[in-house]
C-alpha cells in the first residue's frame, strides 16, 4: 500500500467552496467515489468523491473551512490492487503530476453529484439525482416542471416533491439540455435516486447549433430583453430596488442552498424577499438588498405594515442554571411562529367576548345520532358552527375582506370559505372547507371530518390549506372559559370556542339551567370596528340559539 493526498478536484468553475459535513473517519475504508465531504456552493451542495479505494488516514480539514481546487483535504493509504487516481511510486515522487493524473481520472469517469472539469467546449452526459432531502425518504412527486428537449439553467427546478406537509422543489445542478425524464407523477423518491439524464454544455463551450442559439435569443426576447443586450448584463441582472415583497400563503422559494445559508445567517425571511435572478430565483445580492432596506427603514423608526425596528431577544445561556437540552423545531412549528409572530406585529388586534345559548341546539345535535349512525356520519357542534359563521360573513360582509396597505385597497371576497384549526401531534394545521353557505350539516358534518382526520395523518394537499375567508379554532374539547386567538392573517377575523358550561340564566322569572358555550372573536381593528365585531357575536348567538333561523 502506499499513501497519498486527497485533493479537491476541479469543481466546475467555483472559487472557493465551505466545508458543511465531514462523512468519513481516519481508519474508515472506503471504495472508489464513496462521499469524503461535502461542501457547499452557491448552486449547490457537492460531495467530494474519493480517488480510490483504500483506508483514510487523516482528514486535515474541519467543518467551516474554506476549500478550493487543488487543496489537501486529507490522507489516504491506496489498496495495492487498484490504488486510488494517480497513486503509486510515481505519485509519491511527482505529487504534482499526481494531482493532474487524479484530474485526468475524474474526468473520464463523471462523477454523481458534482460539475466535471471546465473544458475549452463540448458536452457531455450526466444522469441526476435526487439531493439531500432534510432527512426524508418516500417523498411523492407532484410536479414535473421540465420537458425534455428543455434547454435549463443551473438551479432551475425540475421536479416539485411534497413532504412533512412543505413542497420543494428539486433544482438542477447543471446547465444544458433536458433529455430523459425517468420520474413520473406520484413516483416516490428518496436521496440518491436517478431523476433525469440530460446533455450538459461545458463551460467555455459554443453552442451546439445555430439552430440553439436562435431559440435563445427567442426566448430572451419575449422575456422582453433586447437581442442586442450585452450578454453579461443579461446573465446577471442587478439587484432590483423593490427587494420587500409581502409573503402570500403557499408561498415558494427559489434560491440556491448558499443563498438559504446567508439569510439563515442574517435573519432574512426569504419569502419576502424579490428575486433578481433567472425566473426570479433570489441570489445573494437580492439578500443583502433586503436587510439593508429593512436596516435603513428601522433607523428611520420603520415603515407602515412592516413591523420593523423591534428589538430581537437576547436568550442567556441557560446551561448556567441546570441540565437542558436542545431540539430543532420542526418544519410546521417554525412555520408557525413565523406567521403568528408576523401577524401579531402587523395586525392591531381586539377580542370581542360573547355567550351563546346551545341547550336547544344540543338537544337537536343529539337527536340525531341515530340517522348519523345510518349516514355513517357523526354529527358535531362543529357543522352547527360552520353555517352560523356563514350567515354572519353573508350578512356582515365586512368580516370577509382582506387589505392590501401597499394599494390602500379593500379585497372583497364573493365566496365563503372557512378554516378549522385542528390540532395534531405534528402541529396546528388548517383545513379549508370551501362554499361553507352552499353545504348542509350533514356535508359539512362530513368534509370537517375527512379534513381533519387527514391533517392528523398528515395526508393533507396545498391546496386544502389555502383561500380560506374566516377561521375557527376550538379549544372546547380541552377546557377555558375564552381566549384571544391571533387573526390568521390574510383573514381579518377569528372566532374561538372554549368549554360550553351549564350556568344559571335568569329568564325575567327565576334562574334556569342552560348550556353557554363562550365565544371569542379576535379581529384586525384597520377592517372591522367594534360596532361591528359586537353585531357579528351577537348575531352568532342568536344563530346558535335558535338554529331554525339557520334556513331563513
Amino acid at each position: 500500500m502506499s499513501e497519498q493526498e486527497i485533493k479537491v478536484p476541479d469543481l466546475g468553475g467555483a472559487d472557493e467552496v465551505e466545508v458543511i459535513e465531514i462523512i468519513v473517519s481516519k481508519g474508515d475504508s472506503v471504495e472508489e467515489e464513496d462521499p469524503i465531504l461535502t461542501v457547499e456552493s452557491d448552486k449547490a451542495s457537492v460531495e467530494l468523491p474519493s480517488p480510490g479505494a483504500g483506508k483514510i488516514t487523516g482528514i486535515t480539514v474541519k467543518v467551516g473551512d474554506k476549500v478550493k481546487e487543488g487543496d489537501v483535504v486529507g490522507t489516504m493509504e491506496a489498496d495495492a490492487d487498484g490504488g486510488a487516481s494517480g497513486s503509486g511510486d510515481e505519485a509519491e515522487d511527482k505529487s504534482d503530476e499526481s494531482g493532474e493524473a487524479a484530474e485526468a481520472k475524474s474526468e473520464d469517469k463523471p462523477e454523481k453529484s458534482k460539475p466535471a472539469p471546465k473544458k475549452s467546449g463540448g458536452s457531455r452526459k450526466e444522469t441526476v439525482k435526487v439531493p439531500a432531502l432534510d432527512g426524508f425518504d418516500n417523498v411523492p412527486v407532484i410536479e414535473i416542471n421540465v420537458s425534455e428537449g428543455d434547454s435549463i439553467e443551473a438551479d432551475d427546478p425540475l421536479v416539485t416533491v411534497e413532504s412533512d406537509k412543505a413542497t420543494m422543489e428539486i433544482p438542477s445542478p447543471f446547465a444544458g439540455k433536458v433529455g430523459k425524464i425517468l420520474v413520473s407523477e406520484g413516483d416516490k423518491l428518496s436521496e440518491g435516486d436517478d431523476l433525469i439524464e440530460m446533455t450538459v454544455e461545458e463551460e467555455g463551450g459554443e453552442p451546439e447549433s445555430d439552430e440553439e442559439s436562435e431559440s435563445e435569443q427567442q426566448a430572451a426576447v419575449e422575456q422582453g430583453k433586447s437581442d442586442d443586450k450585452p450578454k453579461k448584463e443579461q446573465e446577471a441582472p442587478q439587484p432590483q430596488g423593490a427587494t420587500y415583497e409581502p409573503p402570500a400563503p403557499g408561498t415558494k422559494v427559489h434560491a440556491g442552498p448558499a443563498v438559504r445559508k446567508l439569510a439563515r445567517e442574517l435573519g432574512a425571511d426569504l419569502t419576502r424577499v424579490k428575486g433578481s435572478g433567472p425566473k426570479s430565483r433570489i441570489l445573494k445580492d437580492d439578500v443583502q438588498a433586503y436587510v439593508k432596506s429593512q436596516l435603513q427603514q428601522a433607523q428611520q423608526g420603520g415603515s407602515v405594515g412592516t413591523a420593523s425596528g423591534i428589538p430581537g431577544v437576547k436568550l442567556p445561556d441557560f446551561s448556567q442554571f441546570g441540565d437542558i437540552e436542545k431540539e430543532a423545531m420542526s418544519r410546521m412549528m417554525a412555520a408557525t411562529a413565523t406567521n403568528m409572530q408576523r401577524s401579531w406585529l402587523n395586525v392591531p388586534h381586539v377580542t370581542q367576548f360573547e355567550d351563546a345559548d346551545i341547550t336547544d341546539m344540543e338537544d337537536f345535535r343529539k337527536a340525531q345520532k341515530a340517522a348519523g349512525e345510518k349516514k355513517g356520519v357523526k354529527m358535531t357542534p362543529l357543522p352547527f358552527m360552520l353555517k352560523a359563521c356563514a350567515t354572519a360573513l353573508a350578512e356582515l360582509p365586512q368580516f370577509n375582506v382582506s387589505l392590501d396597505m401597499d394599494k390602500k385597497e379593500v379585497i372583497r371576497k364573493k365566496y365563503i370559505h372557512i378554516g378549522i384549526a385542528v390540532d395534531t401531534p405534528h402541529g396546528l394545521m388548517v383545513p379549508v372547507i370551501r362554499d361553507v353557505d352552499k353545504k348542509g350539516l350533514w356535508e359539512l358534518a362530513a368534509e370537517s371530518a375527512d379534513l381533519a382526520q387527514k391533517a392528523r395523518d398528515k395526508q393533507l394537499k396545498p391546496a386544502e390549506m389555502q383561500g380560506a375567508c374566516f377561521t375557527i379554532t376550538s379549544l372546547g374539547g380541552i377546557g377555558g372559559t375564552a381566549f384571544t386567538p391571533i387573526v390568521n392573517t390574510p383573514e381579518v377575523a377569528i372566532l374561538g370556542v372554549s368549554k360550553a358550561a351549564m350556568k344559571p340564566v335568569w329568564d325575567g322569572k327565576e334562574f334556569q339551567p342552560r348550556l353557554m358555550l363562550p365565544l371569542s372573536l379576535s379581529y384586525d381593528h384597520r377592517a372591522v370596528n367594534g360596532a361591528d365585531a359586537a353585531r357579528f357575536t351577537t348575531l352568532l348567538s342568536q344563530l346558535l340559539g335558535d338554529i331554525r333561523s339557520l334556513l331563513l
